[in-house]
C-alpha cells in the first residue's frame, strides 16, 4: 500500500524536501496533492536517511508545507513506445501537443536508459548525407556518431537543424530513416516555427518532435532529451531504423542543471555549473551508437549556443570532450550573409574516415577534403597579410589562394536553405573550385586521382561526366546512363 506524507520541511525553487519517509528509490515518481485538490508530479532527486529531495515538474507555486500531501508511487518515469510515435508532436514530458490522442502502448521504456555494453558496441560506420556541403565533404557525419554544432546567440542554428532534419539520409541502405527532434527552453515563437516547418515540408511523417518551452518548469527540461533518446532507442533497436537525434539547445538544458543545483545549495563547479555536469552530459551523449546484431543505429547532433561566443565555456568544453568532433558556426560568415555559416577550419569530425572513400562515397573524398582545407586555410591567412602590405605585394600563387578562399565561401559554403546537395554534387563543386589552381599545386591529391577528376583549363582535357565514378558504390556505365536518360 502506498503511503502519503505530510512532512514537507522546506521548499526551494523547483524542489521540496520531505522528512521521515519509508525507503524510496532514486528517480522514483511522486504525486503531490495540493490544498485545493489539484495534483502535481515530481521525481526523487536525492535520498538520505532522514530527508528525500523531490523535484516538482510543474513548479512549487502554491505548495503549503503543512497542508500538502506527498505520495511516492514506487516506479520511475517511462515513455510508452510504439511506431505510432512517428508523425507526433509532444511536450517535453511526452504528452501530446498536436491535438492527437494519448500515446497508448503495451511497451514502456524507462527514460534513464541503459549504457551500451562496450563489448556489444559496434564502431560507427556508413556515411549520412545531410545535403550541406560543409558537413558532407569536410566534416562528414557517420552513422552512430555524436557530432555537436557549436553556435552562438543570433546565429541560424535552428534553420540548420531543420534543414538537416528534412534532408538527412543514409544513401545506399535499405533501412528506414527517422528523425527525433527535441527542443529545450525555446520561445513560443520558435516552437510555432518548428511545428510549421515540419508540417509544411512533410518532414513530420518520419519524425518525432518534443517541444519544451521556456516558461515550462526547469525540471521538465531535464527529462526532455531523455524522452527523445528513449524514443530513438526504441525506433533503432526494436524497429531497426536509422535514427538521427537533434537536441537543441543544450545550453538551456545546462542552465536548468545549474538552477536545480542552486536550489539544492550545492557547491558549484566551473562558472557556477554543477560539478557533475560532465557526468550528466555524458549520460545523454553516450546513448548514441550502434549495437552488434542490430540493424538500427542512433546518431546524435546536439546543438548548443556558446555563451559570449566563448568555446572554452564549460558547456562547449565538456561537450567537446565527450563527443566526436564539432561543427562550429562563424559570426563573421553570418555577417557576410552566408548561409549556413559553418567555419571549416575549427570544425572537425573525428570519425569521418570511417564513412568515406571508395564503396561509401567516392575514391577522391578524403583527398578533396584535405586539399580544400589546406588551400582555404592558406587563403584565410593571406587576408591578414593583405590588410598590411596590400594585394599588389602578393605573388601569383598567393593571389590565387586568396581568390580561392573567397570562392569557397561564396560557392561551397553558401547554399540555399532548401538546397539538398548530393555528395557527388559537392565533390564536383570542389573540383570546379580546384580548377582555379594549377594541377601541380594540388599537392594533397594523388596524380591518378587528379587525372581522373581535374577540370582545369588544360588542352585536350574533358570535364568528367558520365565516365566519372559514381558515388556510393554505384556502377556508372554508359549503358546505365542511357537507361537513366530513357534511351535504353
Amino acid at each position: 500500500m502506498l503511503k502519503q506524507y505530510k512532512t514537507i520541511s522546506d521548499v526551494a525553487g523547483p524542489l521540496i524536501f520531505v522528512k521521515k519517509t519509508h525507503p524510496v528509490g532514486y528517480a522514483e515518481l511522486v504525486e503531490i496533492k495540493m490544498p485545493d485538490g489539484t495534483t502535481k508530479n515530481g521525481q526523487v532527486l536525492d535520498t538520505s536517511q532522514d530527508t528525500v529531495v523531490v523535484q516538482v515538474f510543474e513548479g512549487t507555486r502554491g505548495i503549503d508545507r503543512s497542508r500538502t500531501w506527498v505520495k511516492f508511487l514506487g516506479e520511475t518515469i517511462k515513455l510508452p513506445v510504439t511506431k505510432d510515435l512517428l508523425g507526433r508532436i509532444l511536450t517535453g514530458a511526452g504528452k501530446p501537443k498536436d491535438g492527437g490522442p494519448e500515446l497508448i502502448s503495451d511497451k514502456k521504456f524507462e527514460i534513464t536508459g541503459a549504457a551500451i555494453n562496450p563489448y556489444s558496441r559496434k564502431s560507427p560506420a556508413d556515411f549520412i548525407q545531410t545535403g550541406i556541403s560543409t558537413i558532407d565533404a569536410t566534416n562528414t557525419l557517420v552513422r552512430g556518431q555524436k557530432l555537436p554544432i557549436f553556435s552562438g546567440s543570433g546565429l541560424p542554428h535552428n534553420e540548420i537543424a531543420l534543414q538537416i532534419a528534412r534532408q538527412a539520409k543514409v544513401p545506399g541502405t535499405d533501412g528506414d530513416f527517422a528523425v527525433v527532434f527535441a527542443a529545450m527552453g525555446i520561445t513560443n515563437e520558435e516552437a510555432q516555427y518548428f511545428r510549421k516547418d515540419f508540417e509544411q515540408t512533410g518532414a513530420l511523417k518520419r519524425a518525432v518532435v518534443f517541444l519544451n518551452l521556456a516558461d515550462d518548469p526547469a525540471v521538465e527540461r531535464i527529462i526532455t532529451p531523455r524522452m527523445a533518446l528513449t524514443a530513438a532507442e526504441y525506433l533503432a533497436y526494436e524497429e531497426n531504423m536509422h535514427v538521427l537525434v537533434i537536441l537543441t539547445d543544450m545550453t538551456n538544458y545546462c542552465e536548468s542543471l545549474r538552477e536545480i543545483g542552486a536550489a539544492r545549495e550545492e557547491i558549484p563547479g566551473r562558472r557556477g555549473y554543477p560539478g557533475y555536469m560532465y557526468t550528466d552530459l555524458a549520460s545523454l551523449y553516450e546513448r548514441a551508437g550502434m549495437i552488434k546484431g542490430k540493424e538500427g543505429s542512433v546518431t546524435q547532433i546536439p546543438i548548443l549556443t556558446m555563451v559570449g561566443d566563448d568555446i572554452t565555456h564549460p558547456i562547449p568544453d565538456l561537450t567537446g570532450y565527450i563527443t566526436e568532433g564539432q561543427i562550429v558556426l562563424s559570426r563573421e560568415l553570418h555577417r557576410k550573409n552566408i548561409y549556413p555559416p559553418v567555419d571549416i577550419l575549427p570544425s572537425l569530425s573525428r570519425l569521418m574516415n570511417a564513412g568515406i572513400n571508395k564503396g561509401q562515397t567516392r575514391d577522391d573524398h578524403k583527398m578533396v577534403s584535405d586539399q580544400l582545407y589546406a588551400n582555404y586555410a592558406e587563403g584565410r591567412d593571406l587576408r591578414g597579410l593583405v590588410a598590411i602590405v596590400g594585394e599588389e605585394a602578393l605573388s601569383d600563387k598567393d593571389k590565387r589562394l586568396l581568390n580561392f578562399a573567397g570562392e569557397v565561401e561564396d560557392r561551397f559554403v553558401r547554399q540555399d536553405k532548401n538546397d539538398n546537395r548530393s555528395i557527388f554534387d559537392t565533390l564536383q563543386l570542389s573540383w570546379d573550385l580546384f580548377s582555379m589552381m594549377p594541377k601541380k599545386d594540388l599537392t594533397r591529391i594523388k596524380p591518378e586521382i587528379k587525372e581522373k577528376y581535374y577540370v582545369g583549363e588544360e588542352p585536350g582535357k574533358e570535364k568528367p561526366g558520365v565516365h566519372a565514378e559514381a558515388p556510393l558504390g554505384e556502377e556508372n556505365t554508359e549503358e546505365q546512363n542511357l537507361k537513366k536518360a530513357g534511351k535504353a
